[in-house]
């Protein structure tokens, strides 16, 4: 889906350092995320995790009327034990004992499992997860226990407002289409209703199984360093028992013109449950998988989601009616299937924008109006199949897993000789010649897709929380609030003819593709780690170049640190203003950027802004300099507008804002403080870190602090935070040691600000648990939300390396025994993990649950999680020291997988310049530590955190409780440095 980014998500604060990966938890996961580990790697060069996948070709679409849910509750039932091994959760016993982790999803045509271990152990857990497909036990005595996941998984995402739209949408379809299904399952699908009926689901679990998972539907893709005789060897010999019935595979050919109803082309109101304005225009058209060569939505969706000059979202944006547009096709399951494709233009609106939501959505049809006169232009499909093909070309490796996920898919949907690239390369139409055909096929192809997007042929739907007094109607399984009419005839009639917008126009060519893409001479002898090569009261910067990956690319940080940020609330919130302003003025210039690859992102970091840049690095100081430009002569009055090729530095000099925009983008960000602060998890982690931090602010106190900020406010605050900076950076990847001093020449030069004394530099420092138990609960602000969430926090002190190891491999060893006893014995939540926690330099460790208000209260689930903690300790005393062995061995595994790409090494690299410990050698350190441990400092460590000497720290937030009843009134007895918290 191309498009903007919505204000705030162009800038993010400063992530935590925990044992959980970024991005391992998704809503759409149907398992729990993988292990909460902390991937660590090196630059030596070793294994990467061997990784399986499994697609097979049935999904939600194929439900029984009567039992919604039930693909998606299978899905969960494989995994508790098979014939051959029948302990419920041997597997994921088996794989997280060796490192890896596992996972599984359902959609609307397919169900995907997929896996990761080391390579020794592959072959092995290839042989116990052929199982799931072979001869599962589907245990009675399982069942209400899955039940009851799938039933928590769902109340999870209950407040999630994308499946809360989707679900909607599922009213629209036809009668009897599988896209009207509901296709999550709950108890009351999957259990009450059934009982009610006297529906033996046990009975119909098997015989979905057995009618659907057939070896004929599925397609496996592994990936190992073993030699590929030998995988075919293995694959042979483990799934060759799968069954195969013979039977047809699902076929929904017959299901057309899905959303062909009149209750699809009305106007849609909705009450989110985030507080956002959205116009969300919808088209469903025939099923476009058949011309992935072309993939006209793609074609579609780069130009409707333009943020260039002559774009919708440009002008929109003039108007002061949006800070966001997305367009296109997310390639899910419910916008893409066999029956249909959905075409979504979704633009997040102003208050001023709601109020002119016909004027916004005209805007959106004049635009399209305007390309169906000038039919497909082939200039701009040669520069997206030119992105795309570079792209392709030069690619990073992406985890096994994910690999495998992504190929056992695409075997389910082109032919052999596309598996690798048909979701991603824009074909040339005939193979035979070199260049683009513009044959009378390959028009025909993008002019049929759009001239299907035509204003009587949408359904339009607005969000908003101003709807709430309007929206009577509730959709039966999420509750959503929402009212339909018909779409007034005076739209209608202005839609009828519409006229030429002079401001809408196609994009310009882009200045940003890369043409060169040839490797730089190294001008430094080699270094394994980055090298100082600047060091002032003004600056610091580290480099090195790309000696492993032999990639035309580079990444660029760099830390702008300010004595103004952090003192006080306002200054984080004058800091998130700004960095939003900064975002929405550069969408004009950057966007051509950001889609030939060149990533630009913004980071709010504890004493100031981090600027990161990654891509090609030919075009790279070109966005670097623009980017800087703003920054030092910062504007978005009008005329900055008519001139945002003009200079991100220049724009911080002489800093001006509209009082529109400022006003636009205040409550945007107020609205983005809601929306995270309603958030169960993430309020939990805002509340132990005001706790624990001295100068750490909520969520809640920003958005206090924010209410008398007005437009005088920024133009002060850039103007100070700019007077006096130190800057800390690194150049790494493929650039010459003299070439990354020209980025930080540039940069101070700019800028023009004076040194900062290191003194007036905030150090961040972390408070002290006392002693015992200590509690904070309190209310969720969604009070219709029923997921509670509890984190045990057992802080231990100030760490080093030693310290740190025994404590991974404590959470490491927590994790599978956590998942069982929490989840699958107490039924406690569908999200149980343990985290390991440094928090500039003060370690702990932390036990999470989520789980529902309606089934057990915090109090009940604390003492559960504290059980938990008894049960554990037995686990450990009655460990062996060949067990212990094998998981150190596992550890320090993990810590030696190989770099997928250039961005891992620099990641790491970054975040020992961020905490200024600049241990670039830390991983060797680990894993000299590692082996040093033995099984009795475990246990006397566990013992003495968990249990004699423990310092506590229970958040709770739930729906069904008081406000505060006790506090932790904490000490100040240690003081750490460095990046943000965990």
């Amino acid at each position: 889906m191309c498009g903007s980014h919505i204000a705030g998500a162009d800038w993010v604060r400063g992530d935590e350092k925990t044992g959980r990966p970024s991005g391992t938890s998704s809503g759409e996961a149907d398992r729990d995320p993988p292990i909460p580990r902390k991937r660590q790697k090196t630059v030596k060069m070793k294994e990467k995790l061997s990784a399986a996948a499994l697609c097979v070709g049935v999904g939600s679409f194929s439900d029984p009327e009567d039992l919604p849910g039930l693909a998606h509750y299978l899905e969960h039932m494989v995994f508790m034990g098979s014939e051959k091994y029948p302990d419920e959760n041997a597997f994921d016993v088996f794989i997280k004992k060796h490192g890896g982790s596992d996972n599984a999803s359902t959609d609307c045509e397919r169900t995907v499992f997929q896996f990761e271990i080391q390579r020794k152990f592959f072959k092995e857990a290839l042989d116990r997860w052929a199982q799931f497909f072979i001869s599962p036990l589907l245990k009675v005595d399982s069942l209400e226990r899955e039940v009851k996941a799938v039933d928590s998984e769902f109340q999870m995402n209950l407040p999630v407002d994308s499946y809360r739209k989707q679900q909607l949408f599922s009213t629209m379809v036809k009668v009897g289409h599988p896209m009207a299904k509901f296709m999550w399952g709950n108890l009351a699908s999957l259990q009450q209703q059934p009982a009610e009926r006297g529906t033996n689901v046990h009975q119909r679990l098997g015989e979905f199984r057995r009618r659907f998972y057939s070896a004929h539907y599925m397609t496996l893709a592994v990936q190992s360093a073993e030699p590929l005789d030998r995988l075919e060897e293995w694959v042979r010999e483990v799934f060759s028992a799968v069954p195969n019935n013979g039977c047809p595979a699902p076929n929904f050919d017959d299901y057309k013109d899905t959303f062909d109803t009149p209750n699809f082309y009305k106007l849609y109101k909705m009450v989110p449950v985030k507080s956002v304005n959205q116009l969300e225009i919808t088209w469903s058209l025939p099923c476009q998988m058949r011309h992935y060569r072309v993939k006209p939505l793609h074609y579609l969706g780069w130009l409707l989601g333009h943020e260039g000059k002559g774009s919708v979202f440009n002008l929109l944006k003039k108007r002061m009616w949006a800070l966001g547009l997305y367009a296109g096709n997310n390639e899910l399951g419910f916008e893409q299937n066999s029956t249909n494709s959905v075409f979504n233009v979704i633009v997040v609106l102003t208050d001023e924008g709601l109020a002119h939501a016909k004027e916004v959505t005209t805007v959106v049809f004049q635009y399209i109006s305007m390309l169906q006169r000038l039919g497909p232009c082939r200039r701009v499909y040669e520069e997206i199949q030119t992105i795309e093909d570079k792209d392709f070309r030069f690619k990073d490796e992406t985890d096994p897993i994910d690999y495998v996920e992504n190929v056992c898919e695409n075997m389910q949907m082109y032919p052999p000789q596309h598996y690798l690239t048909g979701d991603i390369l824009m074909f040339e139409y005939d193979e035979q010649v070199s260049h683009l055909s513009i044959c009378p096929g390959f028009r025909q192809v993008l002019a049929e897709a759009q001239n299907l997007l035509t204003p009587d042929r949408a359904s339009l739907l607005l969000v908003s929380p101003q709807f709430k007094g309007d929206c009577h109607l509730k959709e039966p399984w999420f509750d959503t609030p929402y009212c339909v009419s018909d779409i007034p005839s005076d739209w209608k009639e202005a839609w009828k003819d519409l006229p030429e917008n002079p401001e809408l126009h196609l994009p310009a060519e882009n200045r940003f593709i890369a043409k060169d893409f040839s490797l730089k001479e190294h001008d430094l002898k080699d270094s394994k780690y980055p090298e100082k090569i600047l060091d002032t009261p003004q600056s610091r910067l580290w480099y090195r170049p790309d000696t492993k990956f032999h990639q035309p690319k580079a990444y660029v940080h760099f830390y702008l640190k300010s004595p103004l940020i952090g003192r006080t609330p306002q200054s984080v919130v004058l800091l998130d203003l700004f960095l939003n302003l900064l975002a929405q003025n550069l969408t004009a210039v950057a966007y051509d950027a950001d889609v030939a690859q060149l990533v630009y992102k913004f980071v709010a970091e504890d004493s100031g802004m981090v600027i990161k840049l990654s891509g090609f690095n030919e075009k790279l100081p070109l966005l670097f300099e623009t980017i800087v430009d703003y920054m030092a002569d910062f504007s978005v009055s009008e005329e900055m507008f008519q001139l945002l090729f003009e200079t991100i530095v220049d724009y911080i000099s002489d800093f001006s804002v509209s009082e529109e925009m400022f006003q636009a983008v205040k409550t945007q960000l107020r609205r983005s403080y809601y929306n995270h602060v309603i958030k169960p998890m993430q309020l939990v982690r805002d509340v132990r870190l005001s706790i624990l931090e001295k100068t750490k602010w909520t969520t809640l106190d920003k958005r206090q602090a924010m209410r008398p900020l007005e437009r005088q406010d920024i133009l002060q605050f850039v103007g100070q935070f700019r007077r006096k900076l130190f800057v800390e950076g690194l150049v790494q990847g493929n650039y010459t040691h003299q070439e990354a001093l020209k980025f930080e020449e540039y940069l101070v030069r700019k800028l023009s600000c004076a040194p900062v004394p290191p003194t007036l530099l905030l150090g961040l420092r972390v408070m002290q648990v006392p002693r015992g138990g200590h509690f904070c609960r309190f209310k969720s602000f969604h009070r219709s939300d029923a997921n509670s969430v509890i984190t045990n926090y057992y802080q231990s002190g100030p760490g080093d390396i030693c310290r740190l190891m025994l404590m991974e491999l404590m959470v490491m060893l927590m994790e599978e025994p956590c998942f069982d006893y929490l989840r699958t014995q107490e039924q406690l939540g569908y999200a149980v993990f343990p985290t390991c926690r440094d928090t500039a330099g003060i370690l702990g460790f932390s036990v999470t649950v989520q789980t529902q208000a309606t089934n057990f209260s915090v109090t009940e689930a604390n003492a559960k999680m504290e059980k938990f903690l008894e049960e554990f300790e037995k686990i450990l005393k009655n460990m062996t020291e060949e067990n212990f062995a094998a998981q150190v061995t596992a550890l320090v595994t993990l810590k030696l997988c190989a770099d997928l790409h250039l961005g891992e090494e620099v990641d790491r690299n970054w975040e020992k310049i961020v905490d200024q410990t600049y241990l670039f050698d830390r991983l060797e350190r680990e894993i000299a530590a590692l082996h040093e441990l033995t099984l009795g400092q475990l246990q006397e460590w566990f013992q003495q955190h968990a249990f004699t000497d423990r310092h506590k720290l229970s958040i709770q937030v739930s729906t069904g409780t008081n406000s505060v009843y006790r506090s932790v009134q904490a000490q100040t007895q240690h003081t750490g440095c460095g990046g943000g918290g965990q």
